[in-house]
């Protein structure tokens, strides 16, 4: 018999869960649940969120609590007689008093190969870790931070051009496909829970907008894993003339220099050779103050004798340059 399910979620990584479980036409949602609306926009107006919006679309009763704490909104939640509920980046604590109510509990889609990389953040902590693969968890949820029996694993490989905004959307195609077969596997009773191993735990704390500072006294490996890992945001930057510089793609080149970390190496149409504690970091894309992001090419032809004039990123280099 399919389940009647209850659906968490916010943002877009659990918008396209929700989209997946409405088209397989199966498992029966019958209500979701998502942050209250926010201020967006230039004009700040509050706007749904995009589980919300796909809710909407589909004719589904929408609950948007602030917390479960609420009065009535615990009663609300059991009124459902959801079989389970299925939580996804929703971003409220749930007490256990919710992972209780449905009668298999409640169940995660977790964004990395717990129990590595449990948290806010793991699609970029894994990026900026260097891992070489990544994956989605399906867990059954306990009162711990993503602690509970893992369900179903799926997996994929991290490549170098990887950057947040990719893996984010690879994650996606692991996802869905793995939730809707989990749901199944519960429902036929022939999923058998696996107990995480903490020993191996890692936690991938939430973001904030100084790690994208770059510090050239760092590795060019270093750095390009900086730079995937927290684009689109908060972005990578570093200062040059005074003002912040974004970049958006480099590479590391295991060429060396002399020069002091930070300094320009070469103007060159594929890329900007700076100097770092170890290797070269050739900026193939960047975003100058006011502008877009534009390729080295367009960069170093609108503004070559700048950088001729001005040729080091970050604090003023001490020492030989």
């Amino acid at each position: 018999m399919a389940l009647k399910v209850i659906f968490a979620g916010t943002p877009e990584f659990a918008a396209r869960h929700l989209q997946a479980l409405i088209d397989s036409q199966h498992h029966q949602v019958v209500a979701v649940y998502s942050q209250p609306d926010r201020p967006a926009g230039r004009g700040r107006k509050l706007t749904a969120s995009p589980v919300k919006a796909v809710a909407l679309e589909a004719g589904l009763p929408v609950y948007q609590p602030t917390s479960f704490k609420e009065p009535g909104a615990l009663e609300q939640l059991a009124a459902l007689e959801a079989d389970i509920m299925v939580v996804v980046a929703y971003g409220l604590l749930l007490p256990q008093s919710v992972l209780d109510t449905p009668r298999l509990g409640c169940i995660n889609v977790h964004a990395s190969l717990l129990p590595r990389w449990r948290g806010a953040a793991p699609i970029h902590r894994a990026l900026l870790a260097g891992d070489e693969r990544t994956g989605v968890t399906i867990m059954q949820m306990d009162k711990g931070l993503d602690t509970g029996d893992m369900l179903l694993k799926a997996e994929c490989t991290i490549e170098q051009s990887d950057t947040s905004a990719s893996l984010h959307d690879k994650l996606i195609e692991l996802g869905c496909p793995a939730l809707v077969e989990a749901l199944n596997g519960l429902e036929v009773g022939t999923l058998k829970p696996e107990r995480q191993d903490d020993a191996l735990a890692t936690y991938a704390h939430k973001l904030v907008k100084t790690e994208g500072e770059i510090d050239w006294q760092q590795s060019a490996t270093a750095i390009h894993r900086q730079i995937r890992g927290l684009t689109p945001w908060p972005g990578a930057y570093t200062e040059w003339q005074g003002q912040t510089v974004r970049i958006h793609q480099a590479k590391a080149l295991a060429a060396t220099s002399p020069k002091t970390p930070g300094s320009l190496v070469a103007l060159k149409p594929e890329g900007i050779e700076v100097a770092t504690g170890d290797g070269l970091l050739s900026i193939e894309q960047l975003q100058l103050p006011g502008k877009k992001a534009m390729p080295a090419a367009d960069v170093l032809n609108a503004r070559r004798q700048a950088f001729e004039q001005a040729p080091s990123f970050g604090p003023a280099p001490t020492g030989n340059s």
